[in-house]
């Protein structure tokens, strides 16, 4: 059984636990003996907390043992992105310039995991301040796809999803700007839910643009990062954009089906700049879902084709406004394509952030229409499968563009709108690299975004698939 317990979900691995099957120990070690062998190749941990986790670990076995279960999180083994502080331990954020910046106390959803028990593995690496979908980082080296290791597991909580996918950790936290949740999720063939604007607290996490982060989970289940939101969501008066919506049982729902529900397919710009193999699986999982009683029809969001512009002018605008101090003292100190990009910003005219803004509520509009007619949307999450390492701003591919040009044109919709998507893997192209289905529904419906990507995740077994790299740690 050790070697098969970091292939456990988290829903599986807490039933044992529980009933004392394997203790967390146990568990602990079988991952960190994985992230000994596999971190240097994929270089996914910035930071092991191996000691403090054995601690955390004895700590949940004795009161498991003594009766004080806290929940389905205790004794579960997670990563953190290390742009979210965990007390004693640097929150380098991808960058050299926080490198030693050691954090006093746990963010908000930090402190939530552990009082639920559990135990965090470390910090995980990630594109440089968050900026960029590749996590190709200049000061802690590139994360690497465990699916191909001579590509990029998406950003830019890379290291969490790519942590994931290869069993490092049972799950983890990442945030969510433009697509840096969702879209390593489908590049690594993991789950990752990008929540409601303001359903989990950002505070004790590092900002890239303030009215854009999210918080949010990433695991190998549907079950599992409805297990995750459960314990992170909640309204925390340190967030200033924090909501005081009620949190439901995010589990409740999810071996509910589709059956009546009405899926809507977006008729302009999602299904407009793809890769045939990316379309043509995300055009069978729809089917599968309509083959298990759901309807599909079209719908129109007719502003959405600027989001991926006003996103881009928002997103480095706001991380210009954060970053002013550093461009001025420390400008050699950042990456060259983090440095471009927030030096970017700083050319936004107030009147062109203004228009970005009257455009986002356009296509809230647009969306809030089309939920009018339909339960949830569906489409692509990344438009074309993970790029070689290095090579993400070639033109190159069917589609003759450059890939981190496109690569956050599905995603960064929900950012604007603020409501809850969530990437489920639906297949693989033929070079075997992992392709998401991405769900959307309104503000606050996580659960029903869950409900239909577990219902979609039970009629196949894409999420079951192990990444090549497994068996060389087996």
């Amino acid at each position: 059984m050790p070697e098969e317990l970091p292939w456990l979900s988290i829903s599986v691995l807490s039933a044992l636990l529980f009933t004392k099957q394997v203790s967390p120990v146990e568990v602990t070690e079988a991952y960190l003996a994985r992230v000994e062998q596999l971190n240097p190749i994929l270089n996914a941990y910035i930071t092991v907390m191996a000691e403090p986790a054995c601690k955390d670990a004895k700590r949940a076995e004795a009161e498991i043992a003594g009766g004080q279960y806290r929940g389905p999180l205790h004794g579960v083994p997670l990563g953190i992105k290390d742009l979210l502080d965990v007390a004693g331990v640097p929150n380098t954020m991808g960058s050299s310039i926080l490198r030693d910046n050691v954090s006093t106390a746990d963010a908000a959803a930090v402190a939530k995991l552990r009082q639920q028990g559990a135990i965090v593995m470390g910090k995980q690496n990630l594109h440089e301040f968050a900026f960029g979908i590749t996590s190709e980082n200049p000061h802690f080296g590139a994360v690497r796809n465990p699916w191909d290791t001579e590509r990029v597991p998406g950003g830019s909580s890379g290291g969490t999803a790519a942590a994931v996918a290869a069993g490092l950790c049972a799950g983890g936290l990442g945030s969510d700007t433009g697509a840096s949740i969702r879209a390593p999720a489908a590049w690594c063939g993991v789950v990752g839910l990008k929540p409601t604007y303001g359903r989990v607290s950002r505070a004790g996490a590092l900002p890239l643009a303030w009215s854009l982060d999210h918080i949010g989970p990433i695991a190998r289940t549907v079950a599992d990062c409805a297990l995750l939101l459960q314990a992170i969501a909640g309204h925390d008066p340190r967030d200033e954009a924090s909501a005081s919506d009620a949190v439901p049982d995010f589990s409740v729902d999810l071996e509910r089906g589709v059956e009546g529900l009405r899926i809507g397919v977006p008729r302009e710009y999602f299904f407009e700049v793809i890769e045939p193999e990316t379309d043509r699986l995300v055009r069978a999982a729809i089917s599968v879902l309509e083959g298990l009683g759901a309807t599909v029809q079209e719908v129109s969001l007719p502003h959405v084709a600027h989001a991926q512009v006003a996103g881009n002018v928002i997103m480095s605008s706001e991380a210009a406004s954060w970053h002013a101090a550093w461009l001025r003292e420390r400008p050699s100190d950042y990456g060259a394509d983090v440095l471009a990009r927030i030096r970017g910003g700083l050319l936004v005219r107030a009147v062109e952030y203004l228009a970005a803004q009257q455009m986002r509520r356009l296509i809230q509009q647009d969306f809030a229409a089309a939920f009018g007619e339909v339960d949830v949307v569906v489409g692509p999450t990344v438009p074309l499968p993970a790029p070689a390492i290095g090579r993400t701003l070639e033109v190159a591919g069917p589609l003759g563009v450059a890939p981190r040009t496109i690569a956050n044109r599905a995603t960064v919709p929900c950012n604007l709108t603020g409501m809850p998507a969530i990437s489920v893997p639906c297949g693989f192209t033929a070079n075997g690299l992992p392709v998401g289905l991405q769900v959307m529904t309104p503000a606050f419906s996580e659960a029903l975004a869950l409900r239909v990507a577990a219902a979609y995740e039970a009629a196949t077994a894409w999420h079951t698939m192990r990444p090549p790299l497994a068996a060389v740690a087996a």
